[in-house]
């Protein structure tokens, strides 16, 4: 995914987010151990996806960036 997105996502999102990219690493490594993985690369992009979900949420937390609106916020505007 792109950083953006991630950006979009509230705190509640991105820590539901962050525990299945977890979990989809761990399978993958399964997967790779096992000589069933059909796509190496995806290892690298899941890493990459957990830090940046991992940066986003640190940058809340020292008030960095800032979270976004809730989404029903924007749609009653």
């Amino acid at each position: 995914m792109k950083t953006s997105n991630f950006f979009e996502m509230t705190n509640e999102e991105l820590k539901i987010k962050l525990t299945s990219l977890k979990e989809e690493l761990f399978n993958l490594r399964f997967q790779n151990k096992a000589g069933q993985l059909e796509n190496p690369m995806r290892l690298a992009v899941c890493k990459k996806d957990i830090a940046k979900v991992n940066t986003i949420i640190r940058q809340r937390e020292l008030g960095i960036s800032k979270e976004p609106a809730k989404k029903a916020a924007k749609k009653a505007k």
